[in-house]
């Protein structure tokens, strides 16, 4: 089969437009709508729907992208394998994480990372939804319980916990809870019971809930519970890496906690020559290194 009539299907399906993919190819519309006939015509099938407002794969169309698309995924496999110098640390780097450690612990140390990496160029991607690595969903991936996918090189970083937190502010005007049955007086900050997340924070939450809690605020993100406990609106249920960078918020019924949470990072075992991976594992490490040292600190 013809590999570069297959990239221009590719282009257009993933467009849904001969224009915009001959725009993205280089080429003229007539020359794309050429191709894909002639490609259509090799496989004696139709492999687009055409419509007014643009292109739709058929069925037989959906097979052949699944495929190109899975294709293409293994191309930038290797070309990122290629481009990994010995030397240097450069080109795209795709790392997947939840929204909470990405937006409250990851994102603010990045800039640790550039100073060192300039020319790295991370496209990190929060979301609860488990990316799938070896089909290059993205290159690494942060996650809150061992990843159970094949061939992947995983590492455990850190515990994470899920403990009550409030702000100074919310404290001086409503009385700190001294046992669990007191969060009945006062609104939990937490996420849904519904919402994806791990299983020991939402036991915490379920057990605080048996609680007969008269006002509930819920978020679907540990980043958007921390903006309300911020705001004053309750005590809200929070991971405790946020105490480093957020010491002002006070810690509520401190023998409440859920079970550790593992913290593991992983990445396909076929990229596991490539320095940008390795750096950005080993700067991670780094910084949890550091990391715990204040928490210790803190503590102590």
């Amino acid at each position: 089969m013809d590999w570069d009539k297959l990239r221009i299907f590719h282009a257009v399906a993933d467009a849904g437009s001969l224009t915009h993919a001959g725009e993205t190819l280089h080429l003229s519309q007539s020359a794309v709508s050429r191709q894909i006939r002639s490609l259509e015509d090799s496989l004696n099938t139709t492999l687009f729907h055409r419509h007014a407002r643009g292109l739709i794969l058929t069925e037989q169309g959906e097979l052949l992208f699944d495929a190109t698309s899975s294709m293409n995924k293994r191309v930038d496999a290797a070309t990122a394998r290629i481009r990994d110098s010995e030397e240097e640390v450069f080109g795209g780097l795709r790392v997947t994480t939840t929204t909470g450690f990405g937006s409250l612990w990851l994102a603010p140390r990045l800039p640790k990372l550039y100073e060192k990496y300039p020319d790295l160029n991370i496209d990190l991607m929060l979301e609860e939804r488990v990316l799938d690595l070896p089909m290059r969903e993205a290159d690494v991936a942060i996650r809150m319980k061992e990843p159970s996918q094949a061939d992947l090189i995983r590492k455990r970083l850190m515990s994470v916990r899920m403990r009550l937190y409030a702000s100074p502010d919310y404290l001086a005007l409503h009385p700190e809870p001294k046992s669990l049955a007191d969060i009945r007086d006062h609104r939990l900050i937490c996420q849904r019971t519904t919402d994806p997340q791990v299983g020991a924070g939402l036991r915490l939450v379920e057990e605080l809930l048996t609680h007969d809690v008269q006002s509930v605020l819920t978020v679907n993100n540990y980043f958007g519970a921390l903006q309300a406990v911020l705001s004053n609106l309750g005590i809200g249920v929070l991971p405790d890496y946020i105490i480093e960078d957020f010491p002002n918020v006070v810690r509520v019924l401190p023998d409440v906690e859920s079970n550790e949470v593992p913290v593991f990072l992983a990445y396909p075992e076929e990229l596991r020559h490539s320095k940008r991976i390795g750096a950005f594992r080993d700067f991670v490490q780094e910084e949890i290194i550091a990391h715990r040292r204040k928490i210790r600190a803190r503590e102590g």
